[in-house]
């Protein structure tokens, strides 16, 4: 039997309701209806701004990374734990520091919250996008030449993929421990090769994608008939096949995020990561100590909801923008 969708009706009410739309204002219909897609966008919403006002909302509460007097904060006799009065759940609420105060140092847990926000998304979105346009180029480069060009690239995009991603950081981070630990920059270096590393092997999936949708558009008739004008191939590539590529690009981004999120997250927990600075998998790393998370548990669970709660609300949102840019979702 065939799995195609029956023929819609062009008198129906649906078919009426879309015509004269473009495929945007379609898709944006779609998740609209979509109250999951809707819900997630709100969250994803939420921690953008928490990322982008990160300072702004820490002044608002009277909060910031810097810990004075960080020994009137904790209780040395109380295994180096914040003070009873510094919030729950040793004591009540406390508008000073309104998520608690780190064990030992002292650190206002939502200062750090915040910027490991900022930090978490500014990493997983600049490896994203970077990830995307050397998957993209490589993609169209790919699928539309073909012949040798077509197999030298699938050559590296198939060695890439053979590469263990977690192997080759465990391999690189040492090495720029050992050679930038010194430096003044040494938590920007972190970041920027923390990105590098991502982008590096990340975009194997979506060359992988677009070769396969370009093999499919260059034998279209638009396409033939650019090329029988004479149209230049960068033209072809970035002016025809492009925006015919837009709904599988933003598929592959939407996807990509939430990964890039755990991964940062993943690998400063491990210690190969963010470890010079504010971060989510460093707070983690932080209170994954028992004595932490058995009588101070908030200072573990704080980190672990923001990355649990962002990376599900992104791969909802993705898998909800999927399914709004297909055609032949039925809904």
């Amino acid at each position: 039997m065939s799995n195609e969708p029956a023929p819609q009706d062009p008198d129906s009410q649906q078919a009426k309701e879309i015509s004269g739309k473009s495929p945007l204002r379609i898709a944006l219909g779609r998740l609209a209806r979509d109250k999951v897609a809707v819900v997630c966008a709100l969250v994803v919403l939420f921690f953008i701004v928490c990322a982008v006002f990160a300072g702004t909302i820490s002044n608002l509460f009277g909060v910031s990374l810097d810990t004075p007097l960080a020994s009137a904060r904790v209780d040395g006799l109380n295994n180096n734990l914040p003070k009873p009065e510094m919030g729950p759940p040793n004591g009540p609420f406390t508008w000073d520091h309104p998520m608690g105060v780190a064990p030992r140092t002292g650190q206002d847990n939502m200062a750090y919250w915040l910027y490991g926000c900022r930090v978490s998304l500014m990493i997983a979105t600049t490896a994203a996008i970077i990830a995307s346009i050397v998957g993209v180029v490589v993609g169209l480069l790919s699928g539309f030449l073909g012949g040798k060009v077509d197999k030298v690239l699938s050559f590296f995009i198939d060695m890439f993929l053979t590469i263990p991603f977690l192997l080759a950081a465990l391999t690189l981070a040492p090495i720029l421990n050992e050679r930038f630990n010194t430096a003044d920059n040494y938590a920007t270096i972190q970041k920027f090769s923390l990105v590098v590393v991502l982008s590096v092997f990340g975009w194997m999936g979506t060359a992988r994608l677009i070769r396969g949708e370009v093999l499919s558009l260059r034998e279209r008739e638009f396409v033939q008939a650019a090329r029988v004008m004479g149209m230049p191939t960068s033209r072809i590539l970035f002016k025809e096949l492009l925006p015919n590529l837009a709904a599988p690009i933003i598929i592959s981004v939407s996807l990509m995020l939430p990964a890039f999120v755990a991964l940062e997250a993943g690998l400063a927990f491990l210690g190969i990561g963010v470890t010079d600075g504010v971060s989510w998998g460093q707070m983690i790393l932080d209170a994954a100590t028992p004595v932490y998370f058995r009588d101070y548990p908030q200072y573990l669970w704080q980190p672990m909801i923001g990355v649990v709660a962002l990376v599900l609300s992104l791969n909802l949102l993705g898998d909800a923008i999927r399914d709004a840019l297909d055609p032949k979702t039925r809904r």
